[in-house]
């Protein structure tokens, strides 16, 4: 069962009122047009931010309320999120990016992306989505963060290859971009052991799980987040 996209609250209201429409004449849209039983009490409850439509209502909504479901859709981050906010059917993104439409909906019910180079470049054309948001979207911030973890607290030369394969970013920018990060971590932990702050081993202790916590957001700081 899917779950509901993160719902703008605020711009629903916002364009309901700009219509000059009341909550009933949003619940009467959404029987009359798209056949949901929806109540005004309901499309209060959506404005007020305590409870979230579902995709079908959301889409349903943008209908009533003549907007994008994007327009409706707070800041997306899951592959479904930006599909949705892009007003696409799955089986529409699938053709795009060239996949078959069963296989697009098991990665996007999972998270897990598993699409090849061509297909990930065509999705984030698609979808129009900065580097750091395919990554995020795809499911791979956790496997980005533990190989940066890795890199910068051993040798970041053995992990330029596996980089390289999860980010179309150009090695020669990728080295740089390791080798800066790999430098910040040791600088870090030298100076704190040199200063002997917070006692000594245990302020490198603290500084250096610090940095690691924050390494995606160093990384993307350097590398630049557009794709």
């Amino acid at each position: 069962m899917h779950s509901s996209p993160p719902f703008n609250a605020p711009a629903a209201r916002r364009l309901r009122a700009a219509l000059g429409m009341a909550p009933g004449h949003v619940a009467y849209g959404l029987r009359a047009q798209y056949g949901l039983l929806v109540a005004p009490e309901t499309v209060m409850a959506w404005e007020r931010g305590e409870i979230s439509p579902t995709s079908a209502e959301l889409t349903a909504l943008a209908g009533v309320l003549w907007c994008s479901p994007g327009e409706l859709i707070a800041e997306p981050v899951s592959l479904r999120e930006h599909r949705m906010s892009r007003g696409l059917a799955a089986e529409e993104l699938a053709r795009r990016v060239g996949l078959d439409a069963n296989a697009y909906q098991k990665m996007e019910d999972t998270g897990r992306w598993k699409g090849n180079e061509r297909q990930s470049a065509a999705l984030a054309m698609v979808l129009g989505l900065t580097l750091a948001q395919f990554v995020t979207a795809t499911g791979k911030d956790e496997e980005l963060a533990e190989v940066l973890r890795s890199a910068v607290t051993t040798r970041w030369q053995a992990y330029v290859k596996p980089l390289s394969k999860m980010l179309p970013i150009p090695r020669a920018h990728l080295e740089q971009v390791l080798e800066r990060l790999h430098g910040d971590y040791q600088s870090r932990m030298v100076a704190t052991l040199s200063w002997g702050g917070a006692g000594g081993s245990a302020g490198a202790g603290d500084a250096g799980r610090e940095f690691l916590a924050e390494i995606v957001g160093r990384f993307w700081d350097l590398a630049g987040r557009a794709a």
